[in-house]
């Protein structure tokens, strides 16, 4: 029957679609601005986890002004050639998810947060600028007061006095 894939037949057209050397070399760079420009990335494993999942947690990185981004290791490599992070590329094994923010806290916060929830999320590690980061120091960055915390509080003590 036409159109029809029989078991055990393979149609690259429909199962696959080529991806050139222009949209890899896009993408590459896309990457090392996200490397370049980012405060925190932070690299986990995310094999078994549901679409559902990944959702919720992409809901929450935009929740907190952050961004999640599958790519491929290898990809992922290049762009980190010459950038400040270059370190986290040996974290890069597997099925690995990047999650980055501007705020050098919001990303580690997000990941440390949808770690606890959900167990499949294995956080391997990350960077925070040329500072290489192991699984506790990811936590440790998390435990960090974000940026509108700290404003919050400087205001607070900048205001105290004029208050009494």
């Amino acid at each position: 029957m036409p159109g029809v894939i029989e078991p055990g037949e393979f149609s690259p057209e429909i199962w696959s679609e080529t991806v050139d050397r222009a949209q890899k070399e896009k993408l590459v760079e896309e990457l090392g601005q996200i490397f370049e420009s980012s405060g925190v990335v932070v690299v986990a494993h995310y094999a078994g986890i549901t679409v559902a999942e990944m959702q919720d947690l992409r809901a929450r990185a935009r929740a907190a002004d952050a961004s999640v981004r599958v790519a491929k290791n290898r990809l992922a490599k290049i762009a980190l050639e010459g950038k400040p992070c270059e370190s986290i590329a040996t974290y890069l094994t597997g099925m690995t998810v990047l999650t980055y923010s501007e705020d050098p806290v919001a990303a580690a916060k997000v990941s440390e947060d949808f770690a606890k929830v959900n167990k499949k999320y294995e956080i391997l590690g990350g960077a925070m600028g040329e500072n290489a980061l192991d699984r506790a120091g990811v936590e440790a960055v998390s435990k960090m007061p974000s940026r509108e915390e700290l404003i919050a509080s400087i205001v607070g003590c900048l205001g105290a006095p004029a208050s009494n």
